[in-house]
C-alpha cells in the first residue's frame, strides 16, 4: 500500500512537471530563429511571400503564439503530438517507429555502464593503493575525459574499417533478409559499437563513484562490528559494504539515465542508428517544430520515469528509506 501511494504521488508530480516542460519547450522552440514555412517553401522551390503565407495558414503558424500554445497543450492532453509538416506523418507515429531502436540502444548502454562500472569500482576498492587500483582508475579517467563523438568515430575506424570485426553503421544489414534468431544476432552485431561507445563515459563515472563509496563505507562502525564477529570478508563486502555503497551509485544512475537519451543524439548520428536522437537532429535541421517538441516530450517522460524507478530501487536496496518517508 505504501509503495502504491508513493507511485501515485510520483505520477501526479510527473504530470505537473511534464506540463511545465511542454509549455517551456514550446516557448523556447518558437523563440529560436528560423521560419519553418520559409524552409518548406525553399525546399519546394517556391519561396515567394504568397506561398509562404499559405503554408503558415495551413499549419497554423499565422496564429498568435498564445493560441498556438493553447491548441498544442490541448492536443497533448488528448495524446495528440501533432503532425509533422516536414515528413508528412503524425509525430506520434514517427516517434513510435524509432523509439524501440533508441530504447534498445540506451538500455543496453545503461546496463553495460552500470554493470562494468560497479564491477570495476569494487575491484579497484579491493586493491586500493596497489597497481590494480591505479590501472582501473586510470582507465576510468581516460574514458571520462574522452569526448563521446571522438570515441564513436575512433570505434568505427578501428573495429569496423581497420579490423572489420563489427559493422559500423545502421540498425541491421540492409537487404540481408534475416528473420528470427539470425535477425536478432545481426541487430546485436550492429548494437555493440554504439552501445559500448555511449556507455563508456557513464561506466567511468560509476567506477569512480563505486570505488569512493566502498572506501567510505568500509570505515564505518557496522563493518568493524561485522569483522569483529568473525564474518568472512566476502560476506562482509557483499552484504554490508556493497549494499550500502550502492545507494549513491543508484542515485547517480537514476539522474544520468535520462542523459543517455541526450548522448544518443551524437551516437545515433555517427552510427546512423535510426532512433529518436537522430530524428531530433533531423527535425532541428528542418525546423520541424512539432516533431522536435514531440521528441523533447518523450525524452522528458523517460527521464521522469527513470527517476520514479530509481525511488523504487532505493526501497529494494534499503527498506529503511521507505520507512522514513
Amino acid at each position: 500500500m505504501a509503495i502504491a501511494t508513493t507511485v501515485l504521488g510520483r505520477l501526479i508530480k510527473a504530470a505537473i512537471t511534464l506540463l511545465a516542460i511542454v509549455v517551456l519547450n514550446f516557448l523556447l522552440i518558437h523563440a529560436a530563429p528560423g521560419d519553418p514555412a520559409a524552409v518548406m517553401a525553399g525546399e519546394a522551390g517556391a519561396a515567394d511571400e504568397i506561398f509562404i503565407a499559405q503554408l503558415r495558414e495551413r499549419f497554423g503558424l499565422d496564429q498568435p503564439l498564445y493560441v498556438q500554445l493553447w491548441n498544442y497543450v490541448g492536443n497533448i492532453i488528448q495524446f495528440d503530438l501533432g503532425y509533422s509538416y516536414r515528413q508528412g506523418a503524425p509525430v506520434f507515429d514517427l516517434i513510435m517507429e524509432r523509439l524501440p531502436a533508441t530504447l534498445l540502444l540506451t538500455l543496453t548502454a545503461f546496463g553495460i555502464s552500470l554493470l562494468f562500472g560497479v564491477a570495476m569500482g569494487v575491484a579497484a576498492s579491493a586493491r586500493v593503493g596497489r597497481a590494480g587500483d591505479s590501472i582501473i582508475t586510470g582507465i576510468a579517467l581516460l574514458f571520462y575525459a574522452t569526448p563521446l563523438y571522438w570515441a564513436a568515430l575512433m570505434a568505427v575506424l578501428v573495429f569496423s574499417v581497420w579490423l572489420g570485426w563489427l559493422p559500423g553503421f545502421g540498425y541491421e544489414t540492409v537487404g540481408g533478409g534475416f528473420t528470427g534468431l539470425s535477425r536478432a544476432l545481426d541487430i546485436l552485431k550492429h548494437l555493440i559499437l554504439p552501445a559500448t561507445t555511449l556507455g563508456l563515459f557513464f561506466m567511468a563515472v560509476y567506477t569512480r563513484m563505486t570505488r569512493a563509496s566502498m572506501l567510505e563505507v568500509v570505515q564505518m562502525d557496522f563493518v568493524k562490528t561485522a569483522r569483529a564477529k568473525g564474518l568472512p570478508d566476502r560476506v562482509i563486502r557483499r552484504r554490508h559494504i556493497l549494499r550500502n555503497a550502492l545507494l549513491p551509485v543508484v542515485t547517480l544512475a537514476g539522474l544520468q539515465a535520462g542523459q543517455l537519451v541526450g548522448g544518443a543524439v551524437l551516437t545515433e548520428t555517427v552510427f546512423a542508428w535510426p532512433g529518436i536522437g537522430r530524428l531530433m537532429f533531423e527535425s532541428l535541421q528542418a525546423r520541424d517544430y512539432n516533431t522536435l517538441l514531440g521528441v523533447f516530450l518523450i525524452s522528458a517522460a523517460m527521464v521522469i520515469l527513470f527517476n520514479i524507478v530509481t525511488d523504487l530501487v532505493y526501497r529494494l536496496i534499503d527498506p529503511r528509506i521507505g520507512a522514513t518517508r
